[in-house]
């Protein structure tokens, strides 16, 4: 995984390794860390070793109740093999915002951690790109994760657009997206998102969203925008078009079509 945009602080606690735990004691706390593939969890039991199993991480909260940080599929495949305990590295005293910073630092260098299951998890520790994410897109009643009228695929753009440019530029940029093509998973795309939002980090402080919405939705719709940025990327396909030189070109895009009918004196780019 690329450098972590997350920042990994747990309080000093203590920790006790090699303990033998009870597995029908654990419990699972999906806004902690990802959510339990079952079909996963099966595969591992069906080839289960038992001898290279390893140490699962468990944080034994103030109640009592141990939650798995690390380890999930691992316990729920000896759950599944009929198993009765386990190994494990237990953290005492944290709660569930630190467990979700645990996970994360028990996953910093896996790729297995999908950059979805990584914000999910991020914003139940309370990171602050995640929560500026999470609140703009409650702002326009959207998802992240899956592409859809009310649901943004884009996790990787829509994170990136925040940290480079600040959570205001991607509420704007949404507001214009869907303003110019409606609630449509095409008006959600990472290209156009990007570019929209390279645009109105570099000119918006005089440009009219409104009037911005309406510019682009004259150069057609969100397809026809995305399949011309692929296009102009890849050189007609003489060049290999990666999201940055997308991007790029959505944004050129976008300074054409505001552009278009302007005084040289009120262009920009």
């Amino acid at each position: 995984m690329a450098k972590s945009r997350f920042q990994y602080v747990l309080p000093d606690h203590h920790v006790e390794y090699g303990v033998e735990v009870d597995i029908d004691t654990l419990k699972f706390d999906e806004d902690a860390q990802r959510g339990l593939n079952v079909k996963r969890a099966k595969s591992i039991a069906d080839g289960l070793i038992v001898d290279a199993l390893g140490s699962i991480v468990v944080s034994e909260r103030a109640d009592g109740n141990r939650y798995v940080v690390d380890g999930m599929h691992r316990t729920e495949a000896c759950r599944i093999r009929g198993l009765r305990t386990l190994k494990a590295e237990i953290h005492y005293g944290l709660n569930q915002q630190q467990e979700a910073t645990l996970f994360l630092i028990k996953n910093r260098e896996s790729a297995k951690v999908s950059t979805l299951d990584e914000y999910k998890v991020g914003l139940t520790a309370g990171d602050a790109l995640c929560v500026s994410v999470d609140n703009v897109l409650k702002r326009h009643a959207l998802g992240l994760g899956s592409s859809s009228t009310n649901s943004v695929g884009a996790v990787s753009a829509v994170l990136r657009i925040t940290r480079q440019y600040g959570a205001e530029v991607l509420d704007r940029t949404l507001k214009v997206v869907e303003a110019a093509w409606g609630r449509d998973k095409e008006s959600w795309d990472g290209v156009i998102l990007g570019g929209v939002a390279m645009f109105l980090h570099r000119h918006g402080s005089g440009v009219d969203d409104s009037e911005l919405a309406k510019k682009i939705l004259k150069r057609g719709l969100a397809a026809r925008w995305r399949s011309e940025a692929l296009t102009r990327a890849s050189n007609g396909g003489y060049n290999n078009s990666g999201t940055g030189s997308r991007e790029s070109q959505c944004y050129q895009m976008v300074i054409e079509s505001w552009n278009k009918g302007r005084t040289a004196a009120n262009r920009v780019g």
